[in-house]
Parts: structure tokens; C-alpha cells; sequence
């Protein structure tokens, strides 16, 4: 009995290792596609693009609403929400949506497999579920990063896919900062995109929000606060009962968002752009500030600009 007893957990102590070499087999694959995919800029999009996104309550109704108006005349989109939905959770028809009625009971909602396979939108933009951790532990995020991708590939040759980059709950016990720094690497290209590319031979580029919002708090607490925003709080929402919520964003984080989609979609330096904007229902949004939109549209270009994996040139 303590021979078979030996026995088995020798053969599941191989079954972990072969397992843990093929992943790293995956991801340095991935690795070596995603600097020869990243090594040269997307060529600049030539006029309004048909967007399509993928996600949850952090891509929301507003956002896509604030990007359109944003790029102006000729910008489409729709979209597939839920309720801290993985990309498995949308891929998997015998799984629920949570929040699927609710989210998406609005003229630019289609469904997912619908219109991706459709071929006729210009981007596609995937959303992963937060926590990160979680999603990569239990809804094996690169492969269904790599499902979607492949789809959408497959659909239209054409069109750019793209991982949105998002955050984490501002009360992190690690730290926002450090979560958001320390996650692009580890968690974000490492486990996700790298083997996600090795295993759709899509290319899948990045929309590195998360990292467009850390770098503009540290900016603004570098000048001690501009008008209307003191520090990352003042991006998040206030919830039902009067408390910060830790991982929605306000309208002012939401245009910072929007902003970001802007510059990688349209390779276009957002500086200028208007800041006075409406919510998806028409109505008006709270604005930042003169001084804070410019912030954000400066920090939105300098960080886009200088990460490879966004297409953008830097």
C-alpha cells in the first residue's frame, strides 16, 4: 500500500512538472512571436473605425460612449458586457453572464460570436475579468484570450485585436501602485498575452489603461494635486451607500479610459481633445478640469507612445 501510495505521487509529482514545462515552453514561445510582432509599429489607421468590446462592468456603457465622441464622426461600436465576466465566461455557451440582461439592454449591444465572427469591425477589443489572479487561476485567461483572438482572426485578417489593460481595487493590500507595476510583466504579457499568442497565432496587441492611470496619479501627486483631482481616489466612483468604490471608475476616470482607447486606436495624440462630454444616456458628464484633461491627454501619449506592445510609434 505505501509502495502504490509512493507510486502515485511520484506520477504526480511528473504530471506537475511536464506541466509546468510545457507552460514555460508556451510563454517563451509566446515570448519570441511578441517581440517579433511588437518589433515594428501598426501602420496609423486611415480613417473612423468599427470597434467592437468585449467585457464587463470596467468597459461599462460610458467609455465606449466617451471614445465615439471622442474620434468623432464615422466611429461604430458595440458591445457584450456582464457582470465581472471572464473571457471564458462569454466563450463558453453553457456558462452564465452574470448581469447579462441588465448590462446589455442598450442599442449597441450584439452578441459576441455574432459580430466578431462577422469580420466587419476595424478593432476588437477583449477584456479580462479582475482579479487578475483569479482569472488566470481558474478561467485560464490565455487560452480563451487565444479563443477569442483566433475568432477574430480567423473572421477578419484585417482587424487589430486587442488586450485592454485594466486595474485593481484601489485598497489592494499590495498596493495599487506596486499591483499595477508589478502585474504588466508578470501577469499581464507573461501569463496571458505571451502564451495567448503562441497558441492563436493572432496578433494581439496591448491597451495598457491600468498603466495610463498609475502613471497619472504618480503625475499628479508629483504636483501636489490639479484642479479637481488630489490623488486616485478622485477617479473612482462613489457607491450606493457613500463609500469609495475601490474598482469602478467615475467619469473622470472613465474619460481617462476613453482617452487611452483613443491614442492606441488611432494612433493619434489626444492632446486638445474635448473634455466636456455625455454619458451613453445623453446625459452631461462630469468634466475634469482644463488643467486635468491636459494632464491626462500628455500622460495618456507619453505612456502609449513608449510601450511597444500598443502598436503605437513611439
Amino acid at each position: 500500500m505505501a509502495s502504490m501510495s509512493r507510486r502515485l505521487t511520484l506520477t504526480g509529482l511528473a504530471l506537475v512538472a511536464a506541466g509546468g514545462a510545457f507552460w514555460m515552453m508556451r510563454r517563451q514561445s509566446g515570448k519570441a512571436e511578441a517581440e517579433a510582432l511588437y518589433a515594428a509599429p501598426l501602420p496609423a489607421p486611415k480613417g473612423a473605425l468599427r470597434v467592437y468590446h468585449l467585457g464587463h462592468s470596467l468597459v461599462g456603457r460610458d467609455m465606449p460612449a466617451m471614445l465615439a465622441q471622442l474620434a468623432g464622426a464615422g466611429h461604430h461600436y458595440d458591445s457584450q458586457l456582464g457582470w465581472g465576466t471572464s473571457l471564458k465566461e462569454h466563450w463558453e455557451p453553457d456558462l452564465p453572464i452574470n448581469g447579462f440582461d441588465q448590462e446589455n439592454a442598450h442599442p449597441r449591444f450584439r452578441p459576441a460570436t455574432e459580430a466578431i465572427t462577422s469580420g466587419t469591425y476595424d478593432a476588437v477589443v477583449l477584456t479580462e475579468m479582475v482579479e487578475l489572479r483569479d482569472a488566470i487561476k481558474y478561467h485560464d485567461s490565455a487560452r480563451y484570450l487565444g479563443e477569442w483572438a483566433k475568432l477574430a482572426y480567423a473572421a477578419n485578417p484585417s482587424a487589430r485585436i486587442y488586450l485592454y489593460e485594466t486595474w485593481h481595487h484601489i485598497n489592494d493590500p499590495e498596493g495599487w501602485q506596486n499591483r499595477i507595476r508589478g502585474d504588466l510583466d508578470a501577469l499581464w504579457r507573461e501569463r496571458v498575452v505571451y502564451p495567448a499568442l503562441a497558441q492563436s497565432g493572432a496578433p494581439i496587441h496591448l491597451i495598457p489603461a491600468g498603466q495610463v492611470m498609475a502613471a497619472f496619479v504618480r503625475a499628479v501627486e508629483t504636483r501636489g494635486g490639479v484642479e479637481g483631482i488630489n490623488g486616485v481616489d478622485d477617479l473612482f466612483a462613489i457607491s450606493d451607500d457613500g463609500s469609495r468604490d475601490t474598482i469602478h471608475v467615475n467619469d473622470l476616470g472613465a474619460y481617462l479610459v476613453a482617452l487611452t482607447h483613443y491614442a492606441v486606436l488611432y494612433h493619434r495624440d489626444p492632446s486638445g481633445l474635448p473634455y466636456q462630454l455625455q454619458r451613453a444616456d445623453g446625459s452631461t458628464a462630469d468634466a475634469p478640469s482644463a488643467e486635468a484633461a491636459a494632464l491626462m491627454q500628455q500622460v495618456v501619449w507619453d505612456v502609449v507612445r513608449s510601450m511597444p506592445d500598443s502598436g503605437v510609434a513611439g
